[in-house]
């Protein structure tokens, strides 16, 4: 099988009332021409040509897909000329023209459309005719703006009529054209360099090469979707929120069959590509996002929101948010914590509520569990962070750092102006302000703290 794929992602997307381009909006964390490519490249299609307008261009190198830009749109046949054009022939070959509007298509779908035209002994229908194109066909609720599929007594596709065209009986066929072609490459070659543009809109559209290759007395094969809701197209932000609420669906359901406890999918928010071990419980109102890990065994949530966090085993996560940090084992935190920059935390570690932490590295063992800001520090093992303590990090014109050992005592409202080094086992009274170095074993106290006398 040779199989290439167009994506036809070059429309405006007026209706979406955005600067953005259509396809690039975001649903559940990737813009939906994503889901497009990653489908398609599920489907086995490696060879990917995205039509797009001038102004996406700039957006598309993280696809790692070829790109055409259509300057002028004159319609999908148009485009797919455009297209072909930019590709080398390929007598053998077959071509999937998909839409970069239609996130919810899955690989199985861009499967099935395919079969007929590479495996046309196993469709008894079409295999003493030759098969030129399989479109995906679906059933839909009427009324319905799509354009119906008028079949040929029952059997093949004789045309495609759109709505504005269709008279009264045809108004009445519930099976639509869904938009997903498969070809064989020189048929739609041939048939895309025959379109005319003699219509209303002065466009060239692709669902006249059906008329063509049935003319032509090749077989256009009809392969209807399971749900229709699957290949539906976004349009405005209204059906953007409906198809963000039927993929979110998909990645709960994807976690759950993996051994994942998701108490509420309906109030929890999943994106792809997440590793998420077996047995957590993710409780609602959680928001996981940005290739995010999770361990076996842990909880999140309520009310909790990860982005790129690395989370160990058995690790709670209640009523915080944890931004660009690395957790270990048996991790504790919250509620109302907010971790983020870069924090990495070891396991064992209870961080409590009201808790802030900026770009720090803390030890196995490590306790912060009221009021505090750790900002720029390094924390020894089993130290035990009092409430309301402050690492002065920044003096105006910098960040400076803040080391404390292990076993430390940093009593409740400390305030530690970086740079500062406190030794292991140390100890600083309640309400100091810690301006210099503090020795291992050291006890401290005061404004400015200063050592207090040894017993």
């Amino acid at each position: 099988m040779s199989v290439r794929a167009i994506v036809l992602a070059a429309g405006k997307g007026t209706r979406m009332k955005s600067a953005r381009p259509k396809v690039l909006h975001e649903i559940c964390g990737r813009p939906m021409l994503w889901y497009v490519v990653a489908s398609l490249r599920d489907a086995g299609i490696n060879e990917i040509v995205v039509i797009a307008n001038p102004e996406m261009h700039a957006h598309l190198e993280p696809f790692n897909v070829q790109t055409v830009i259509q300057e002028e749109q004159l319609g999908t046949g148009h485009a797919v000329q455009i297209a072909l054009a930019a590709l080398k022939h390929n007598t053998n070959g077959q071509i999937l023209i998909a839409y970069g509007d239609m996130p919810l298509v899955d690989a199985m779908t861009y499967k099935s459309v395919l079969d007929p035209i590479c495996h046309p002994e196993e469709h008894p229908q079409g295999a003493s005719r030759r098969t030129a194109l399989a479109l995906i066909t679906a059933r839909m609720p009427l009324p319905s703006n799509f354009g119906r599929v008028i079949r040929r007594n029952g059997d093949g596709v004789e045309r495609i009529v759109e709505v504005r065209d269709a008279s009264v009986n045809e108004l009445a066929v519930d099976e639509m054209n869904a938009g997903i072609y498969a070809y064989q490459e020189n048929d739609l070659r041939e048939a895309v360099a025959k379109l005319r543009n003699d219509n209303a809109q002065c466009e060239y559209y692709l669902t006249d090469t059906i008329a063509h290759l049935v003319d032509s007395g090749k077989y256009v094969a009809p392969v209807t979707a399971e749900d229709h809701r699957a290949v539906l197209g976004i349009n405005d932000r209204v059906e953007l929120a409906i198809a963000r609420k039927q993929m979110n669906e998909r990645l709960c359901a994807k976690y759950m069959l993996d051994g994942v406890t998701i108490i509420d999918p309906a109030t929890t928010y999943l994106e792809p590509e997440l590793q998420i071990g077996r047995d957590t419980v993710i409780y609602p109102n959680t928001s996981i996002s940005r290739l995010s890990e999770i361990g076996e065994g842990s909880t999140i949530g309520p009310n909790t929101r990860l982005s790129n966090a690395r989370i160990g085993d058995r690790s709670v996560i209640r009523e915080s948010v944890i931004t660009d940090c690395t957790l270990g084992n048996d991790v504790a935190v919250g509620p109302f914590a907010h971790l983020r920059g870069g924090a990495a935390l070891a396991d064992d570690v209870k961080i409590g509520n009201f808790v802030e932490i900026k770009g720090s590295k803390l030890a196995k063992g490590v306790k912060a569990s009221h009021l505090s800001y750790l900002g720029d520090a390094e924390i020894g093992e089993e130290s035990n962070i009092g409430a309301g303590t402050i690492t002065c990090n920044y003096d105006g014109k910098k960040k400076n750092r803040t080391t404390i050992g292990k076993n430390v005592f940093i009593g409740s409202n400390s305030s530690l102006v970086a740079p500062i080094t406190i030794g292991d086992n140390a100890l600083t009274g309640a309400g100091s302000v810690v301006t210099k170095d503090v020795p291992p074993g050291e006890r401290v106290a005061g404004n400015p703290a200063k050592p207090l006398p040894k017993k």
